[in-house]
């Protein structure tokens, strides 16, 4: 049980009758390298605690840190995809304060002189509207490491008996991604909010920087929400006296960690400033934390200002000073627009809209795509994926791909499965009963076919005694269909699929038995 408090809150669309909302949205992303940002200690997730450290990334004096230049390549691949500018040159600072997980009592990052500035997203929300969220800065920085506070009820420092510190965490490269104020989205903000960190998992995803698991903390949001007196229509941004009025104090909800829980912690924020300016108090800078178990949000520590972290240029780094040569290279290595790929991939299968939903949701497209590749066709390969597959891994609570990945169920499995469909060796209650062996562990659809002795029998003589056995036994049926009633065939297709034990196609079936009763099918 939590034990949070609940503060006052005002009714959204109250709060919106009022208030103009203003967001800014802080999205750290670890990337997916081998060695930590400045020294050779793995990132593995879940090792045991405190077994990737070093001098280096433990802040041991006279140990000396060595920029990763993976990083520093990814870095700039995030920031040429999000349309940034990208600096010739820039450099680390230490920001400094005290954390207990934080060993060196600064953090290195970047401060005034970022690797990329000034982008864009387009982002695109549910009813097809585009918003363009505008990119300030993403720069490099290391991971802190992981406090674990033992006892209590909230799994936070306050009711613990003692805490516990991982470091193996500390060091990992980060890229923090920093828009500009997000203005005029109005009663649609939490949604843009959720739809611009769905956006940019995915275009991270197709560069493959990180495998962005917000669930592990590979990725997670800080949304910033503030409040000002609405003045005539914000979201029209030929409004000038809209513009013109200053923004609220802001508070920063930290780590926020799921798509769902971002739309709902700005919304939270929204309707309890918008209470607190309505009953004439004032707004806290501060940092907040999102309880996913009863959807608020509670203090705390004050918001430091930037002046407050006393940053200073980091002397014991070089400037990194990419030239126009390499980042053209790495422009080159870009992959398709997210975006663009979707429509492209929707209009070559000819998907609806509510397909192409369901398959984005699943996690399912790149599959998809690989097994198309791997010889399947467009329908097989959504069937097969969206189907027992995904309804395992639900089961599992996992992904899709992770899901898959750890039965061994891939892509060219999916496509011999519908091989053995297409060829008639199978038909569809056979194919899922390879399916599930497959997803078992029992091997290959073909190894499992032939281990359970599943095929199609092509004995028509077989089939047509089966037939003939049972019309014989059904003259009601049989005379129903003689008078047209050629839907009842299927009454009799189950019987011959039971005297055949399901090794029959019962297409054939169907025509056989329309044949024998002389009705055309």
């Amino acid at each position: 049980m939590s034990t949070t408090t609940t503060d006052a809150v005002l009714g959204y669309d109250e709060a919106l009758a009022s208030y103009d909302p203003v967001m800014g949205l802080e999205v750290h992303v670890e990337l997916g390298t081998a060695t930590k940002m400045f020294c050779g200690c793995a990132t593995t997730f879940g090792a045991e605690p405190n077994t990737q450290v070093c001098p280096v990334c433990l802040g041991l004096p006279g140990a000396l840190p060595v920029v990763n230049e993976v990083a520093v390549e990814s870095a700039i691949r995030i920031g040429l995809a999000l349309h940034c500018d990208i600096a010739s040159w820039c450099r680390f600072a230490r920001k400094n304060y005290f954390y207990p997980d934080m060993p060196k009592n600064f953090q290195t990052s970047q401060y005034d002189e970022p690797i990329a500035f000034d982008g864009y997203l387009d982002v695109e929300l549910e009813d097809g509207t585009t918003y363009r969220v505008e990119i300030e800065r993403a720069h490099m920085e290391e991971d802190t490491g992981k406090s674990l506070h033992v006892g209590g009820s909230t799994g936070r420092i306050h009711g613990a008996e003692y805490s516990l510190v991982d470091y193996n965490r500390a060091g990992i490269p980060l890229i923090e991604i920093v828009t500009k104020p997000l203005v005029g989205a109005g009663e649609r903000a939490p949604e843009v909010a959720k739809a611009y960190v769905g956006a940019l998992r995915e275009l991270l995803r197709a560069l493959g920087v990180s495998d962005v698991k917000m669930e592990q903390g590979s990725m997670r949001c800080d949304a910033n929400v503030s409040l000002r007196p609405k003045a005539g229509d914000p979201t029209d941004p030929r409004n000038a006296e809209q513009l013109a009025v200053p923004f609220g104090t802001r508070t920063e909800t930290k780590n926020v960690n799921s798509l769902r829980s971002v739309e709902r912690a700005v919304r939270y924020e929204i309707c309890r400033h918008a209470a607190v300016l309505s009953s004439g108090g004032s707004i806290l800078q501060e940092t907040r934390h999102w309880h996913e178990d009863t959807g608020v949000t509670t203090s705390g520590r004050e918001k430091s200002d930037a002046e407050d972290y006393r940053y200073f240029p980091e002397p014991d780094l070089v400037p990194v000073a990419p030239s126009a040569e390499r980042v053209e290279e790495l422009r080159g290595t870009l992959p398709e627009d997210p975006a663009v790929r979707r429509r492209r991939v929707q209009a070559e299968h000819g998907w609806s809209d509510l397909e192409m939903r369901d398959v984005l949701n699943a996690g399912a497209l790149d599959l998809i795509e690989e097994t198309i590749a791997a010889g399947g066709t467009a329908a097989g390969a959504k069937k097969w994926w969206l189907g027992e597959v995904a309804r395992r891994a639900n089961e599992a609570n996992q992904p899709l791909t992770e899901y898959a990945t750890q039965v061994g169920v891939t892509p060219g499995a999916i496509a011999e499965l519908e091989g053995l469909v297409s060829s008639g060796r199978l038909n569809d209650k056979m194919a899922r009963e390879v399916m599930g062996g497959v997803l078992d562990g029992e091997g290959t659809p073909t190894q499992v076919a032939d281990a359970r002795g599943l095929e199609l029998v092509e004995d028509d003589d077989a089939l047509q005694a089966a037939i003939t056995t049972v019309i014989e036994r059904n003259p009601d049926i049989a005379e129903k269909i003689r008078g047209g009633k050629v839907q009842a065939a299927g009454a009799l297709i189950g019987q011959v699929m039971k005297e055949m034990k399901g090794q029959a196609d019962a297409g054939k079936a169907r025509s056989l038995i329309l044949a024998a009763l002389g009705v055309e099918g």
